[in-house]
């Protein structure tokens, strides 16, 4: 299960599973255990803007530093994404 990052952003592990690359691109959050059960689901615009499809046990301050810190990342994060995915940013609402 790759981690965008080692350390936890905001106490929340960011990472995607090799089940969910079908997908667009987004960022599971969880505190403690890395699986889709439970954990906050940030999909991920092409302007680093986020969409909360789950919010898993995260509070809304939680989830606005996530939301900020994937706005200043999402490029970085992108890179590792695309190493395992072919599908690109989220488009939507």
């Amino acid at each position: 299960m790759p981690k965008y990052y080692q350390d936890k952003v905001f106490g929340h592990y960011l990472y995607f599973t090799s089940h969910c690359i079908i997908e667009a691109m987004h960022a599971h959050a969880s505190n403690e255990e890395l699986s889709e059960a439970g954990s906050a689901k940030f999909f991920v615009k092409s302007d680093g803007s986020t969409i909360v499809q789950h919010r898993g046990s995260l509070t809304d301050r939680e989830i606005r530093g996530i939301q900020a810190f994937i706005k200043v990342n999402y490029l970085e994060m992108y890179q590792l994404w695309a190493t395992r995915s072919k599908t690109g940013f989220f488009v939507g609402d």
